[in-house]
């Protein structure tokens, strides 16, 4: 086998470091399901602090991934949805979706409003690639901010 492919294999075996399971829960976080991916991060952060860049990176991945999936539901509920188009707080909510664009993904960071937000984006049928580009950069520096200041905060882990 390739020494790339080992070393990748390595990097994501959930025994040694927990890459896939940060990926994983990351994903899941990224869709409509109330789960943060965070405390994960931060705790093999502060197991292995060498993997701080890899853990932000499959985090970023794995959440964007995640923010592309609730980008397809929401096209795929494009119809269902219609029904509601005339209330008044939808249609104010939609003019300002509209205005922003895909840039309106660089908040699916946020917490409660930011998976709705990716569905919302693809309801609205905003070009993909430029969502699932400001999703990335939204969450990537939601993850990098986070761990560094919970790193820095916490400088010795959680003692529980």
């Amino acid at each position: 086998m390739e020494p790339w492919i080992i070393r990748l294999t390595e990097l994501l075996a959930l025994p040694e470091y927990g890459l896939s399971t940060v990926f994983v829960v990351s994903f899941i976080s990224a869709t409509l399901l109330p789960l943060g991916s965070e405390p994960m991060v931060f705790g093999l952060v502060k197991l292995n602090p060498a993997l701080f860049w890899p853990a932000v990176l499959v985090a970023t991945a794995g959440n964007t991934l995640g923010g592309a999936v609730d980008w397809w539901m929401g096209l795929g509920a494009h119809k269902m949805v219609n029904k509601y188009k005339d209330s008044s707080p939808h249609g104010r909510a939609m003019r300002w979706l509209e205005k922003l664009g895909p840039k309106a993904c660089l908040l699916a960071w946020l917490p409660v409003v930011g998976d709705p937000l990716c569905a919302v984006a693809g309801w609205l049928k905003f070009p993909f690639w430029p969502c699932l580009a400001y999703m990335a950069v939204g969450k990537f520096c939601r993850y990098l901010l986070l761990t560094t200041g919970l790193t820095l905060i916490f400088p010795g882990g959680f003692h529980w």
